[in-house]
């Protein structure tokens, strides 16, 4: 056979192949519903075991509206391309996942392909829930199923062409989903394992802390290096983090398991709600998170100091006079957290790349939880002007910061006032 007889085989069969591959992954079957099981029918130890893993998944925040009912579904998830709203998981049998069988719920978590076999936009992370193994799943199946049926049609997602068809999700599928459960490590400890299963499969961390691409996939290459969330930027959590004082492994399990640390201050935005739904899980599972992340950040440098500690405000510029008057009682009271402000050195809102977060809190504050020892910090949305808290942030960032001075801060406190950010829940509380 002649060579160039040979090299149009081969591209043929490439060709060809890569149709059949294609094809493959862009066409599903239904999987044939199913009568709702009984609640009664599933063991009650693995629906609290299920009911575990569903509160390390933060799913009840992503399948829940606020202020709607339990995993009904109807939060818009915004994205470049337009807005997703998260489906109804509740075991209605005409607009939940009643009538899916566990196989239906196993591929939506592996494949991101429902049981109608429609596939599901990436904003449901099944890239990280490839990894979660056939026993987790059985249990989260096992929670959802028991919980009460709401009625509730999904809402129409907002997207533009051509990413309102779902065959280009196929697309996306082909170049960056990778199939197959987490693979432990043989050289690092049981917890240590168990706390990257976590982190990379059902707490999906890197959702929020790694930027994404064009496509919209994560950069593995840049994992865990920080990402904007929700008019909120993720800090790095990682080598790269711009935290003042290093994170511990007890550091990191404080924070994750109360909302608190004392040297890193309080978990505000969509970590509040992650942080409130890990106090409730086995601390085994919190530590382990911790530990893994822990090595993510690397060691601390041998003999770094925490930075020292506030010093006298000087008045003598508007947001001096603001800080003195609205901020310091509580910043600088040398009360232990989380019942005063942090010390601002160690805010890593204040070394942040920019002041979003920071801007974000000034105007929503911090609402206390109820029944809980929790931090309280007031809004000053509707008591300043977006000029005295752009005063306030530039002066907190060269009084408490050895970063830059900030670009823009006007131009971001006014974004962030017109933003859906000052209404939204800051704390764990009223949810």
């Amino acid at each position: 056979m002649s060579k160039p007889a040979i090299v149009g085989g081969i591209i043929i069969a490439a060709l060809t192949g890569g149709a059949i591959a294609a094809f493959a992954v862009a066409w599903w079957p239904t999987i044939e519903a199913i009568e709702p099981p009984a609640p009664k029918s599933f063991d009650p130890a693995l629906v609290k075991r299920g009911r575990d893993l569903a509160a390390i998944g933060n799913c009840s925040d992503c399948h829940t509206t606020p202020g709607g009912q339990a995993f009904a579904g109807g939060l818009p998830v915004p994205t470049p391309f337009g807005a997703v709203y998260s489906s109804n998981i509740t075991p209605d049998p005409e607009t939940g996942i009643g009538r899916w069988s566990e196989a239906a719920f196993q591929r939506a978590m592996r494949r991101g392909v429902d049981r109608g076999g429609h596939h599901l936009y990436p904003t449901f992370p099944y890239d990280h829930f490839t990894n979660v193994t056939d026993e987790d799943d059985r249990a989260l199946y096992a929670f959802l199923m028991t919980r009460s049926p709401v009625r509730a049609p999904d809402h129409p997602n907002d997207l533009s062409f051509p990413f309102n068809h779902r065959f280009v999700v196929a697309g996306w599928k082909l170049l960056f989903l990778k199939g197959g459960t987490y693979k432990a490590d043989s050289t690092q400890s049981v917890e240590w394992n168990r706390g990257a299963y976590l982190v990379d499969g059902l707490a999906h961390c890197g959702a929020c802390h790694t930027p994404r691409n064009a496509l919209g996939a994560e950069k593995a290459s840049a994992a865990f290096s920080g990402a904007d969330v929700d008019n909120w930027h993720a800090y790095a959590i990682n080598a790269q983090s711009h935290s003042p004082t290093p994170w511990t492994a007890e550091a990191l399990f404080h924070y994750l398991r109360y909302g608190w640390d004392a040297d890193h201050g309080v978990a505000r935005g969509p970590m509040a709600e992650v942080t409130a739904n890990l106090s409730s899980v086995p601390e085994s599972d919190v530590r382990a998170i911790a530990f893994y992340m822990a090595s993510v950040f690397g060691a601390p440098s041998r003999g770094e100091a925490k930075p020292p500690s506030v010093q006298p405000v000087a008045a003598d510029t508007p947001g001096a006079s603001i800080y003195q008057a609205a901020c310091a009682t509580c910043h600088e009271s040398n009360r232990p957290l989380p019942y005063s402000g942090i010390n601002l050195r160690l805010s890593t809102a204040l070394s942040a790349p920019d002041p979003r977060n920071a801007a974000n809190v000034i105007l929503s504050g911090i609402r206390p939880v109820s029944g809980e020892q929790s931090p309280i910090m007031p809004g000053f949305a509707n008591s300043m002007t977006d000029e005295q808290i752009a005063a306030l942030l530039t002066y907190l960032r060269g009084r408490f910061s050895k970063e830059p001075a900030w670009a823009g801060v006007e131009q971001v406190v006014r974004d962030a006032r017109r933003s859906e950010t000052v209404s939204l829940q800051t704390s764990s509380g009223d949810k």
